[in-house]
């Protein structure tokens, strides 16, 4: 059965992104990364994947997630507002844009998944969404051991228990600590 995987690149002290809105000090492995067993082994196992639109509209072109985005899979993009234009697709990726809400959108993504995961690549708002609507089976946060000391919190806004977690194990990637969860309803 498809299960839905949710994360994020954090810093030692919890930040997703630093005080000037970078990611940049969390992805200093990015070209490492790129070639590495980790990514092979999360590409394998993601059959579709689901986006905000704000992480969407990070990329300079839109069309670019064709020609060479790592997850070459269909991407589900929940939103308020559909695109001007529909982007770039190839044979593997191609975008839905959701406007029924997070529900609706796990359910088109998992419809695509077929029986590999969902995968939420991005951004924190979506995770936290998904994560607080206990619409996320498992959870995989990789600590990067660098100190921000300011930024945003992947976390902030999830209200105290509202979410129960299993430790599943701990995975390492050069400098990359991964920590895996199962979520529990």
């Amino acid at each position: 059965m498809t299960h839905v995987i949710g994360g994020m690149t954090v810093s030692l002290d919890g930040f997703f992104e630093d005080a000037d809105g970078s990611i940049a000090p969390l992805y200093a492995d990015f070209d490492h990364l790129q070639d590495s067993a980790y990514m092979k082994a999360a590409q394998a196992e993601t059959g579709a994947a689901i986006m905000g639109r704000r992480f969407f509209d990070m990329a300079p072109d839109p069309d670019g997630y064709a020609e060479g985005y790592e997850f070459q899979v269909p991407i589900v993009v929940v939103t308020h507002r559909l695109p001007e234009r529909q982007p770039k697709r190839n044979d593997q990726l191609f975008f839905t844009f959701v406007t029924e809400g997070l529900e609706a959108a796990v359910r088109r993504a998992t419809e695509l998944a077929g029986d590999r995961a969902v995968t939420v690549l991005g951004g924190a708002d979506v995770t936290r969404q998904l994560l607080i609507a206990g619409l996320i089976d498992e959870l995989r946060i990789d600590v990067m051991p660098v100190l921000l000391g300011g930024g945003r919190r992947l976390f902030d806004g999830v209200p105290p228990g509202a979410v129960c977690l299993e430790k599943l194990g701990v995975d390492e990637e050069g400098a990359r600590t991964t920590l895996r969860f199962r979520v529990f309803r």
